[in-house]
């Protein structure tokens, strides 16, 4: 999280517009794959912020990678989320207004192996039996593919 990390020693902890993307990975039995964060505990979809000049599909690639160790060969765009449900509060007080681009990919390649600075455990889960402890910017993300993919 450089440009980030770089914005708040300037402006502290008051609410920033971040940009990033999100992967919803679903394995071959149609199982998406979350991970349980370290910073809150709760369980979410591999993601982050956007480094400057990246593309969002450059940073759904890159997020991916550093936290699951799979490479996506195909995303495919879902949705751009954004507005006051977006509004996420960090447990040690950092404040963002997210803008996520969500991509989904079938096609990957890779062993999981965990980010240890940011991921708890990964588990593949179906989507029938999805834990009730989701990260809270990921929720509506989540409904919305349960909607429209089931």
């Amino acid at each position: 999280m450089g440009y980030i990390a770089d914005l708040r020693k300037k402006v502290g902890s008051c609410p920033l517009i971040m940009v990033g993307a999100c992967v919803i990975l679903v394995d071959k039995h149609n199982r998406i794959l979350l991970q349980l964060r370290q910073d809150n505990n709760c369980w979410g979809l591999p993601g982050g912020s956007m480094d400057l000049g990246e593309s969002l599909e450059e940073v759904a690639s890159r997020e991916l990678l550093e936290e699951t160790g799979l490479i996506a060969s195909e995303l495919i765009m879902f949705n751009v989320y954004s507005g006051k449900e977006f509004y996420y509060k960090y447990p040690h007080g950092d404040e963002v207004y997210n803008v996520v681009t969500a991509y989904i990919c079938r096609n990957y390649e890779g062993e999981l192996s965990e980010d240890e600075n940011e991921v708890a455990e990964l588990k593949f889960f179906s989507l029938n039996e999805l834990p009730e402890d989701i990260n809270p910017p990921d929720i509506p993300i989540v409904k919305d593919f349960l909607k429209k993919c089931r």
